[in-house]
């Protein structure tokens, strides 16, 4: 009687510190809670703060550009139309230049308005009485002119103006055709990128944040912070423009391809105009107030979360350890530590559970013996490194083959595996077992001292 009691004292003394564990835990975990669900709608707040500023920026931005872009293309037709009209052209060149241009050449961060025949070359030039000589057939407003007569209005991608002391520009161009549609030239209108520099460079994004304008070909027209040598370059590659292209807009985070830094894009693809609006603020400045204001939080609930658990702690972390140690040894003694797979032991345990319910339920099983032809000529002839190497690759596609819950695989010998597939004919282990050949087979295992070898 007295063991016995002892017996139940022991028991009451192994529940309290338990008792005391979880329950301190418990209320830690409740409290942690409520302070990690109160930061964390507190974040989503910042985060839904700064998508709707960065949709309002690249609205801004877009209109702008769109109104503008909409009264250089009614100019630029105007011009094709006017070059039509044989009484305007009759006219004396100053004269007539006033009349096609109606005076869009003093608009700001506007360059050159030109006229090119079909060889490209300028026959009107907008700011002289005589035109500038050059050839530019060799242009992409030009060649997509020439070559398409459905082009519209064409935005050229960036370049150094020939004729403005290499400014950097795009051009807006419209196609001239002849009465039969043939091909007579082109109408074009110069833009600086200044105008775009002067527009992102007014727009408060944060310390880190940026905006771009890009064209629907990948290729950068201006950002902001401005970098000479990102204009023009092909950003087709990068993960943020493959976004840019699966909606008409739409929001997300990812690393700059460009300067590495993470930010929360926002871009909208241009209804009529081949380009696209990305604006993105940097998620070290979304976040900076509110990181801020998680530390304080933080440290104080964690040092009221710690008081309720710090009596319990070192008995939790007594039974933890013997727990994951008692589940790390009962893993190892049923796994091949190379290959990942069940040994032996446990392949014993699996047949005969298998026989006994296939003999109970009258079904059927199969076994499949997978054995490494030459096996030991290949350690003899790379290492024994590489056999190890060799005999985990082969365990993956067996593993990687058998895909019902009940199918298991075990490593029978040095190089033998053993698959068991219960509720399998024959004819489906044979499907499986040429799957697990191969893919084997697709490994493609250099063995100069096999016969098989490719």
């Amino acid at each position: 009687m007295l063991s016995l009691r002892n017996n139940k004292n022991i028991a009451a003394w192994h529940l309290g510190p338990r008792a005391v564990f979880y329950g301190g835990f418990f209320i830690a975990i409740v409290m942690v809670s409520l302070c990690a669900a109160s930061l964390y709608q507190s974040r989503q707040d910042a985060l839904d703060r700064a998508r709707e500023t960065s949709r309002n920026v690249a609205l801004i931005a877009e209109r702008d550009i769109e109104r503008n872009f909409e009264l250089y293309g009614l100019s630029l037709q105007s011009v094709v139309d006017g070059l039509g009209n044989r009484d305007v052209m009759a006219l004396p060149p100053r004269l007539r230049n006033q009349i096609l241009f109606d005076g869009a050449t003093a608009a700001k961060n506007l360059g050159s308005m030109l006229v090119f025949d079909a060889s490209g070359k300028i026959i009107i030039d907008a700011g002289n009485d005589a035109p500038r000589t050059g050839n530019f057939a060799d242009r992409d407003y030009f060649v997509v002119q020439r070559d398409n007569p459905n082009a519209g209005l064409y935005v050229s991608t960036p370049f150094h103006s020939r004729l403005r002391n290499g400014a950097p520009s795009i051009a807006l161009s419209r196609r001239i055709s002849n009465p039969d549609g043939s091909f007579a030239g082109i109408a074009l209108m110069a833009i600086n990128l200044q105008y775009f520099h002067d527009l992102f460079g007014g727009l408060s994004l944060g310390q880190h944040g940026a905006i771009s304008l890009i064209a629907r070909n990948g290729l950068m027209i201006m950002r902001h912070p401005y970098d000479p040598k990102v204009i023009g370059r092909d950003i087709s590659k990068a993960s943020t423009f493959r976004q840019f292209m699966t909606a008409e807009e739409g929001s997300f985070s990812d690393t700059s391809s460009i300067d590495g830094v993470r930010r929360l894009y926002y871009f909208r693809n241009f209804p009529h105009l081949p380009l696209i609006i990305m604006v993105a603020e940097a998620e070290p400045d979304i976040y900076a107030a509110w990181h801020r204001r998680a530390l304080t939080i933080g440290s104080l609930m964690s040092a009221f979360a710690v008081g309720f658990v710090a009596l319990s702690f070192v008995l939790g972390t007594q039974l933890q350890r013997r727990l994951r140690a008692e589940s790390e040894l009962q893993l190892l003694a049923r796994t091949d530590s190379l290959t990942g797979l069940h040994n032996r032991r446990t392949l014993g345990e699996i047949l005969e559970q298998e026989w006994r319910r296939a003999r109970r339920t009258h079904s059927v099983f199969s076994l499949l013996f997978v054995d490494i032809d030459r096996f030991k000529a290949y350690n003899d002839t790379y290492g024994h490194q590489a056999g190890d190497d060799a005999l985990a690759a082969v365990a993956r596609c067996i593993g990687d083959n058998i895909r019902r819950p009940a199918d298991t695989a075990a490593r029978y010998g040095g190089e033998e595996f053993i698959v068991v597939l219960p509720d399998t004919p024959p004819q489906g282990a044979s499907v499986i077992a040429e799957k697990i050949r191969s893919a084997i087979n697709e490994l493609a295992i250099e063995h100069a001292g096999s016969e098989y070898d490719a």
